[in-house]
């Protein structure tokens, strides 16, 4: 494409080349402008450059806010979750406190349980004392009175006997005074051919005395 000196002289500067179509561009309206400088240097000067949370224009609805907040969730705690977690401790509370009586009832029984055994087995022990103190006198009674039978069967039967060895004894050195006096008129009369029994008996009864 060819273009005269002319033509670009007039073109201004950063216009697009001929030939492309461009939009026109309407210039920004000084009223237009003048409103948003305006809106803009309001907004800053009503917020001071601050944030708005810690401004303290916004102090008085912001309390007024946290009350409200506040009270409504202290009404949905004393109203809603205190009671139940009120409930919920107080029933825990109740098993607890059931829990510690039957473990003090189970504890006593058993206590008392331990204390009945020691005292029956206390008895027993005594009862078994005495049935052993009496078993141990019944025993002795019975060992000393069949000691006594037993000892004076014996000095009876000792008795019974030395009367009976007395006699056997008696008649022993009877026959024997008997059988000595004929043996020996026996041998008087062999050796001198006549004797008597008197001589031969009181010759016995000197030999004995002898």
């Amino acid at each position: 494409m060819f273009i005269t000196p002319a033509f670009a002289q007039t073109q201004a500067p950063g216009a697009p080349e001929a030939g492309i179509s461009v939009p026109p561009v309407a210039p920004e309206s000084p009223e237009l402008g003048d409103t948003h400088s305006e809106v803009g240097h309001a907004a800053e000067a009503e917020h001071g450059g601050a944030f708005p949370p810690f401004d303290p224009t916004y102090f008085g609805s912001q309390l007024l806010w946290l009350a409200i907040t506040f009270g409504f969730f202290y009404w949905i705690l004393s109203t809603k979750l205190l009671p139940r977690l009120g409930g919920i401790l107080e029933v825990r509370q109740d098993r607890i406190g059931a829990d510690l009586k039957e473990a003090e009832r189970s504890r006593a029984e058993t206590d008392a349980a331990i204390a009945a055994y020691e005292q029956a087995l206390a008895e027993a022990k005594q009862k078994a004392g005495v049935i052993a103190a009496e078993t141990r006198a019944t025993l002795t009674a019975d060992l000393d009175s069949r000691r006594k039978a037993i000892e004076a069967d014996l000095s009876a039967r000792v008795v019974e006997a030395e009367g009976r060895i007395s006699a056997i004894k008696a008649q022993a050195l009877a026959e024997v005074d008997a059988i000595a006096t004929e043996t020996t008129e026996a041998i008087v009369a062999t050796l001198i051919g006549d004797s008597s029994q008197a001589e031969a008996a009181a010759a016995v009864a000197s030999v004995q005395k002898g």
